[in-house]
């Protein structure tokens, strides 16, 4: 359903079932995938903010099916030509969440209101982005993170962790991983995993090490994975993962 005052320019590509509320502009760069919502205000496939950017490149942004697009939301297309700012499918924008140029937003995310993602940040699978954070560009955040309200990240976050405050890593985000349906032995590991690659030192050759001597889970396994990536250092505890809650 397209409602009277939305704006779609010539070019963009709509899904099945897409619904566009009124003053909402999806623009020639944008591709929605079937049942996207799009809410009054929010603005898909503007310029990037980049002031080196040419208006005439060729790049875009791909949104998921059954994604929803609150008021004032911004996804921004890529810088460059033949790319794409994506969105993955089921996620959930709320109102005034902005998403940066370049960015890789995967399955199942949530960004909550007021939401700032930079340049080239990319959104792991059932993350929770808290409302009013602002994520640095070019920082990874892993599967399954709960990132808490006004959180400022300049580092990696891993997989499956809480975030807080300026970088500050609490403990692994076990609720999360119980509502996602991990197996008592996947959390076990992940639990061994964390307090193994943030035992002090530099958590890349801790983790390489760790999936070297093996670990059963595939949780496990694309935990230790992600510290193998990336070009930031990463967010950690700055308690002992001693201290963190029992599965």
């Amino acid at each position: 359903m397209i409602h009277p005052t939305a704006l779609i320019e010539p070019g963009a590509q709509l899904g099945a079932n897409c619904t566009i509320h009124a003053h909402a502009i999806v623009t020639k760069h944008a591709v929605l995938g079937d049942g996207v919502v799009v809410h009054p205000f929010a603005v898909v496939g503007g310029d990037p903010q980049y002031l080196k950017f040419d208006p005439a490149t060729a790049s875009g942004v791909v949104v998921g099916a059954g994604t929803v697009i609150r008021e004032h939301c911004t996804l921004n297309r890529s810088i460059y030509a033949g790319k794409n700012t994506v969105i993955g499918a089921r996620c959930f924008l709320m109102a005034n969440a902005h998403v940066g140029h370049d960015c890789e937003v995967a399955d199942d995310v949530v960004l909550a209101n007021n939401v700032m993602l930079a340049g080239h940040v990319s959104v792991g699978s059932f993350t929770f982005v808290g409302g009013g954070a602002g994520i640095h560009q070019f920082v990874r955040i892993g599967e399954g993170v709960m990132v808490g309200g006004l959180t400022r990240l300049t580092k990696d976050v891993a997989p499956f962790l809480m975030v807080a405050e300026r970088d500050e890593v609490p403990g692994f985000n076990l609720v999360g991983l119980k509502r996602r349906g991990f197996s008592r032995a996947a959390i076990l590991e992940i639990k061994d995993c964390y307090a193994h690659v943030f035992s002090g030192g530099d958590p890349r050759p801790l983790a390489a090490a760790k999936l070297a001597a093996g670990v059963q889970s595939a949780e496990a396994k694309r935990f230790l994975e992600f510290f193998a990536g990336g070009k930031r250092s990463f967010a950690r505890p700055h308690k002992s993962s001693d201290e963190t809650a029992e599965a």
